[in-house]
């Protein structure tokens, strides 16, 4: 047996027993930095400034004993639902860690969802307290309350101004919790230890919501093992280190970051904690990570940013990013090509000298934006277009594209920073099985599945088999050694009214790749006899083009109608069509008026295109495009 398929095999029970092992073990070490305000009296302190503070693991564990034994004192007990309704923040994770230390199975609620929705997930989830950030959580609550009969308490993570009050709910803060759960400890000083011991490996850990692309979000089942085995499946693949610093932005409420927080208390290492999106890129040379959780519209973003700013400069600086774009593209696919071919990876002379001259003129001041110590930036949730994973390899922040979804607690496979292969989404993790069906769809197997979802029998028998293989509804490949392949999700294939398939994501993945103005695109064309797009324009990339070219001073939707901005995207949509087969060709395609996004309900909290929603909401543009044509 290797020793990474050990370490799986003699994994911990739970978490909360990781915790304590880790604080036991490295009790003064650095666990986590957040953001906080400055005083404004101290000599430093201006208004609204903010600096980095740090909890070690002995610190936090403080904090979490006290509010494991708060939720005691509230009388929670054993796999009772805990809701946290909240941005990404360090709070988060102590609510988290709190909840599975007091034997309490966390609901995650994204802070961006409405109030009926939120009302449905606390109401099927049978929460009994619910963390919140800000008091406009709190607000969702009290326009939903008669639906929520078992919610009792809610906890602030912010204190409010004035006390809410709301009739039937106790309303307390973190703080409150915590000094009532100290209280607690003072006379049952064994509480969470006879808690964690009394934890059990199939023990309900957490119900996460599905986000959804389609009809009511279904709560997935993962017990206490999904979280143990996803910490030393990360650890033993070489994913994270002891001595790494990761930044964590991704929204905990999904699985994808949840997990990632498995894995730091397995290795230690130190996690820099700021949900705030519009901070990424001043935190990143402030925090100066070696590794990052990511989703492919931010490097996308970056890319296109980089290339905005080339653009800008003009002339001379222009070509040569052009020229180091290219050359960090063929370095890193002469790279993955070789090694595939001989195991070496190595590079004609020409291309390697080349390389260095990119790497001094451009490649350094990328990875400074990043913060200069990025081994790895992990990539989930969508696909990422290769041209953007070779670029970001060849510049020295590889992307390590993995796979997983809500029902695999996240992490099923990934690349690994010393053999990435762009365009794959790498090996399975060690402890996970995987196999291509009959019908090219992807099936998993390993501790990390869910053991179903919450209260539809019928929903999980649709996609869980008895002896534990898991449907994906991803269609892809297994190549010899072992690397994984999507080509498309099962449910999202159309075929045309030719009788052609069509994958659209591959399609949209190209387009993203050859467009830098691109934010999202929807490819269109089921039972049609040819394809069309909806096409949302990223307002940082195409805004200054347009002021350049006549268009200054109108705003998004004008420039988007402009004649000389679907000329422009006209001119990317050819060079697609170039590539694909002549029955993916775009042959229509319309701008749209703003950017998809949450708040419309285009988009996921994960950032995945709603299709049937997007389709709905501009149906009249749809019919558009496929006016007068014969659709038989």
């Amino acid at each position: 047996m290797s020793s990474a398929h050990s370490m799986i095999e003699r994994r911990p029970v739970s978490v909360a027993h990781l915790f304590l092992s880790r604080v036991e073990a490295t009790p003064d070490a650095e666990a986590y930095r957040y953001p906080a305000p400055v005083d404004e009296h101290a000599a430093d302190g201006a208004p609204g400034a903010e600096q980095w503070r740090s909890l070690t693991w002995a610190q936090t564990a403080v904090r979490v004993k006290a509010v494991a034994a708060g939720l005691m004192s509230l009388g929670i007990a054993a796999e009772d639902r805990v809701a946290i309704a909240s941005a990404t923040r360090v709070e988060w994770i102590i609510a988290d860690l709190g909840n599975m230390c007091a034997g309490a199975a966390t609901t995650t609620v994204y802070p961006s969802t409405n109030a009926e929705e939120t009302a449905y997930i606390l109401s099927n989830s049978e929460s009994r307290v619910l963390f919140a950030d800000t008091v406009t959580q709190l607000d969702k609550v009290t326009a939903q309350r008669a639906e929520l009969p078992a919610l009792a308490t809610v906890v602030l993570f912010d204190s409010p101004a004035e006390r809410p009050e709301v009739d039937g709910l106790t309303v307390l803060t973190l703080a409150e919790l915590e000094q009532a759960g100290a209280a607690y400890l003072a006379d049952h000083p064994d509480a969470i230890q006879k808690s964690i011991d009394g934890l059990d490996r199939e023990q309900l850990a957490t119900l996460i919501y599905t986000s959804g692309t389609t009809g009511r979000p279904k709560g997935v089942r993962l017990v206490h093992d999904c979280w143990a085995y996803e910490a030393v499946a990360q650890e033993a693949s070489g994913l994270l280190r002891s001595d790494d610093v990761q930044f964590m932005w991704l929204p905990l409420s999904h699985v994808f970051g949840k997990t990632m927080i498995s894995g730091q208390i397995r290795t230690g290492h130190v996690m820099a904690v700021d949900g705030r999106v519009d901070r990424i890129i001043h935190n990143l040379p402030v925090v100066r990570p070696t590794i990052m959780a990511s989703a492919p519209r931010i490097f996308e973003k970056v890319y296109n940013g980089i290339a905005g700013k080339a653009r800008a400069q003009g002339g001379a600086k222009y070509k040569i990013f052009l020229w180091a774009a290219r050359v960090a593209r063929e370095y890193s696919s002469t790279v993955q090509a070789n090694r595939i071919a001989t195991g070496t990876g190595s590079v004609p002379f020409a291309l390697k000298l080349q390389h260095t001259i990119a790497d001094k003129l451009v490649y350094t001041k990328i990875r400074a934006a990043f913060g200069g110590r990025m081994r790895g930036s992990v990539s989930g949730s969508a696909a990422l277009a290769p041209e953007i994973g070779h670029f970001f390899v060849g510049v020295g922040v590889p992307i390590l594209e993995g796979y997983g979804l809500t029902e695999t607690s996240a992490g099923s496979s990934v690349n690994r920073a010393e053999d990435v292969r762009v365009g794959t989404i790498g090996q399975p993790l060690p402890g996970t099985e995987a196999r291509i069906a009959e019908d090219g769809e992807i099936l998993l197997r390993g501790p990390g599945i869910m053991r179903g979802y919450h209260q539809m029998p019928e929903q999980t028998a649709e996609v869980l088999e008895a002896d534990g293989w898991f449907h994906t509804g991803d269609i892809g490949e297994l190549d010899k050694d072992g690397f994984l392949r999507i080509t498309d999700r099962k449910k999202d294939m159309f075929k045309t009214s030719g009788g052609k398939y069509v994958a659209p994501s591959e399609v949209e993945g190209k387009f993203k790749a050859i467009c830098p103005f691109t934010s999202n695109i929807l490819v269109i064309g089921n039972g049609r006899n040819y394809c069309t797009a909806l096409i949302a324009l990223d307002e940082a990339a195409i805004m200054p083009w347009a002021a350049d070219h006549g268009l200054a001073g109108r705003s998004y939707a004008e420039v988007a109608a402009s004649p000389q901005v679907n000329e422009l995207i006209e001119g990317f949509v050819k060079r697609l069509n170039g590539d694909l087969q002549r029955w993916q060709t775009i042959k229509k395609f319309t701008l749209l008026p703003r950017d998809l996004d949450v708040e419309h309900g285009e988009l996921t909290p994960s950032l995945k295109i709603k299709r049937p929603v997007v389709e709905k909401t501009y149906a009249d543009a749809v019919a558009g495009m496929y006016a007068g044509a014969n659709e038989a």
